[in-house]
């Protein structure tokens, strides 16, 4: 079975899929650029992390203890596409994803430590006992994701801050923002996990890409004009 999120990827990396779809700025002058393929290679990757080493499945649900972050959409991608619920303000979760896991440990049946570094190959310093590397872990995993089980598109994907339920089926139309087809937009961090998840959605499903901005980043006439930032 088919859902939105799996769509989303496909046409990611099918339909100029070597154009950018994800800049990301971070703090110390970091500058990421992802195409769709590549794009859709960390998603895959993420994915299969999920599936092959913590028996992930439709239904199930990852919190998202992390950051404003080009791996933030990443892993909220990897969920969807697997039918899980993505959780972002703290609630039940049999998985988390966090860059704090020395606080979280012990709370779930398992935790994955994000090191945000674009360069880090590994979490920097010792981990607790049982808490997944990310780093270390996500680039011996496939290019393809191959879901064990169906997606089902009845399930929640996420609940946003008001508490509506948005289904893996209105994920695009329901949860995403409404941008211009083709759009090139900027989306600031300081604008929160949610708002950011719906933004990249909407730009990416009408056709277009993201920049996205740590809080850091002064967003200077040059910079936008060099990124080439249009549409709303």
């Amino acid at each position: 079975m088919t859902i939105p999120a799996i769509e989303l990827m496909t046409s990611m990396r099918s339909g100029h899929a070597t154009s950018p779809r994800l800049t990301w700025y971070g703090p110390d002058s970091e500058r990421v650029e992802l195409s769709g393929r590549v794009l859709d290679n960390w998603v895959a990757k993420t994915g299969n992390l999920l599936q092959d080493e913590l028996d992930a499945e439709p239904g199930m649900r990852l919190g998202l203890d992390l950051p404003v972050h080009w791996k933030s959409l990443i892993w909220a991608l990897a969920a969807w596409q697997l039918g899980m619920e993505t959780v972002i303000d703290g609630g039940a979760a049999e998985l988390l994803v966090t860059d704090k896991p020395a606080t979280e440990a012990g709370k779930y049946d398992a935790v994955i430590a994000v090191a945000l570094p674009a360069l880090a190959m590994r979490w920097p310093g010792n981990l607790p006992p049982g808490v997944l590397d990310y780093a270390a872990e996500v680039r011996s995993h496939g290019d393809i994701l191959m879901a064990h089980s169906d997606p089902s598109a009845s399930g929640c994907a996420i609940t946003d801050h008001e508490g509506t339920r948005h289904l893996h089926a209105d994920l695009l139309t329901g949860f995403s923002a409404r941008h211009e087809a083709g759009v090139r937009l900027l989306v600031t961090a300081g604008d929160g996990l949610e708002a950011a998840l719906a933004s990249c959605l909407g730009a990416w499903h009408s056709g277009g890409s993201v920049v996205l901005a740590h809080p850091d980043v002064k967003l200077t006439d040059q910079l936008l004009a060099t990124e080439r930032i249009n549409g709303e």
